[in-house]
């Protein structure tokens, strides 16, 4: 097969990785890549979130299956744009992708299911939202509306910083996507991350994660699109997770689809758990990133064939084959992140570490120049390592991160420190 996976990023790094595995695997091209996706992959050119000129390329390049990484070109409504041009192609369409794309939509479907999530409203004006958040108290949460790069949930302690974070969304802080405020209760638990292949019909569990989303040791400082994971999450237990398919997952895929958007992509469950028992925090339509690599290095070549029978409908017949292992992965971001940083340091020694189906570092934010890497992004890095536990997949991650030379990036150092103690 000649294969097509849209994105840059770590995520799409991780897949190109195990889709290359997969001798069904003829030619992979990624658009538009990154430097360590060029050492595996074709890179190719090309405006992701142009759905016309996507189809054009794949019709150029002969190509027989589309994995979209992103959100953005979702929410764009490139996979419609595909299945109008008759290509096979792995993601929701436009409609369903407002799973992520409004986080009101998402609120109103799982009020329909009666799924199990937190009090909420929403905005479109500034002085309501702080009449209603006075109304509430604190600790409280504050969201953008629409696709904010990870970035658009403020999760208030107090008062004043959850009216100073509707401010900042009304004022402009992330563009159009913060137009509408959604305001929610804060949940008390555990967070972990819920993976979900749905082909329209049928539903298919593969894989638990647990994702770091602030920026400081200790789960401090402002939100990140993610500084580090591990799979699986102990707290997302067997029973948890049946729990999370039959009150969650299974009563919204059957809203979308009695609404005329069936679902067909994965589904990326946020859920907060508490003595057992899951709500939703938040979905998206995509792998996440940074679990995806983690997901990624335990699954391997199997990734494809899954992604290859979510998009042609015959979930029902797959399985999902786990080692019995772990993984995690460590992002290595620029100083300054999620802030201002500088871009264009050269990160040194990635060419003496292993790249084997059990150590892989995934380029994020990087390009080559003069056989020079450099940093081009804010996370740059996710190195990533396999164990027999999960202490021992954090040991070999951080040996890695230890043998890179990039005195302008830096990572937390206390990834898993949930379930490690």
């Amino acid at each position: 097969m000649n294969i097509l996976i849209l994105g840059s990023g770590g995520r799409e790094h991780s897949i190109a990785w195990a889709v290359k595995q997969n001798p069904k695997c003829d030619r992979l091209i990624v658009a538009p890549g990154n430097a360590g996706i060029a050492e595996i992959a074709e890179c190719a050119r090309l405006d992701i979130e142009d759905g016309g000129a996507v189809a054009e390329f794949c019709a150029e390049n002969a190509i027989d299956f589309v994995i979209i990484g992103p959100e953005t070109p979702l929410a764009a409504g490139v996979t419609d744009r595909l299945t109008e041009a008759d290509m096979l192609v792995f993601g929701p369409s436009a409609a369903a992708a407002q799973l992520e794309a409004s986080k009101a939509f998402t609120k109103e479907i799982c009020d329909a299911a009666g799924a199990p999530t937190a009090a909420w409203a929403r905005f479109t004006e500034a002085q309501p939202a702080r009449d209603y958040i006075r109304s509430r108290g604190a600790p409280i949460v504050v969201k953008a509306d629409g696709l904010a790069a990870g970035k658009g949930v403020i999760v208030a302690q107090d008062e004043a910083s959850a009216l100073a974070a509707v401010d900042e969304m009304f004022a402009g802080a992330f563009g159009a996507a913060g137009a509408e405020v959604v305001v929610e209760d804060f949940m008390t638990g555990e967070e972990a991350s819920f993976f979900v292949l749905c082909d329209g019909e049928n539903l298919l569990p593969i894989g638990t994660a647990q994702d770091h989303k602030r920026v400081g040791e200790g789960d401090t400082g402002p939100n990140t699109g993610g500084m580090g994971a591990y799979s699986p999450a102990p707290v997302l237990t067997d029973a948890v997770a049946t729990r999370a398919m039959e009150e969650i997952i299974r009563p919204t895929m059957r809203v979308m689809a009695e609404r005329g958007m069936p679902y067909r992509g994965v589904l990326y469950a946020g859920l907060m758990i508490e003595n057992g028992e899951p709500r939703l925090v938040e979905y998206n339509v995509r792998f996440g990133d940074p679990e995806c690599q983690v997901l990624m290095m335990r699954l391997g070549a199997q990734a494809l064939d899954l992604m290859l029978a979510t998009a042609e409908g015959r979930l029902d017949k797959m399985r999902v084959n786990w080692a019995d292992d772990h993984a995690m992965t460590v992002v290595m971001a620029a100083r300054g992140y999620p802030g201002a940083y500088e871009k264009g340091s050269e990160i040194r020694g990635l060419e003496a570490l292993a790249e084997d189906s059990r150590h892989m570092v995934f380029h994020a934010g990087t390009t080559e120049r003069d056989s020079r890497v450099t940093a081009t992004g804010g996370r740059v890095l996710t190195v990533t390592a396999r164990g027999a536990s999960l202490a021992e997949a954090r040991d070999e991650a951080y040996a890695m991160i230890d043998r890179i030379d990039w005195p302008e990036g830096f990572c937390r150092r206390d990834i898993g420190w949930r379930a490690l103690g």
